[in-house]
């Protein structure tokens, strides 16, 4: 039986290993929209786009992850996986909406400038 307790503790550090596969990407930083200068919302922009493509890897992942569990996942430990999954759609469209909004100040400021 010495055997069985090196093998279930590598199975363990595995599951834990594959969890940590998945890493959520930092959210970008948006500047204020009615005081930021072009230069800064073209590179928010670009950073914007750079976050949503990193998200959705992070939740391709996080799709896997969840499928490879299966069955063999108790309940909790499921739902703590979705729940970083909704987590990451969530950030993910507020980080959108969040850039919408600062654009949109930058727009109206420009007009108001002109």
């Amino acid at each position: 039986m010495k055997l069985s307790r090196p093998f279930i503790f590598l199975a363990a550090l595995g599951s834990a290993m594959s969890a940590l596969a998945c890493d959520m990407p930092a959210e970008v930083v948006i500047p204020n929209g009615e005081e930021a200068t072009l230069d800064e919302m073209l590179a928010a922009q670009s950073g914007v786009r750079d976050f949503i493509a990193a998200m959705e890897e992070y939740l391709t992942c996080m799709d896997g992850e969840i499928e490879a569990m299966g069955e063999e996942a108790n309940e909790e430990e499921h739902a703590a996986m979705v729940e970083q999954y909704n987590s990451g759609v969530d950030q993910m469209e507020d980080v959108a909406a969040r850039f919408n909004e600062a654009r949109q100040q930058y727009q109206d400021a420009q007009a108001t400038e002109n």
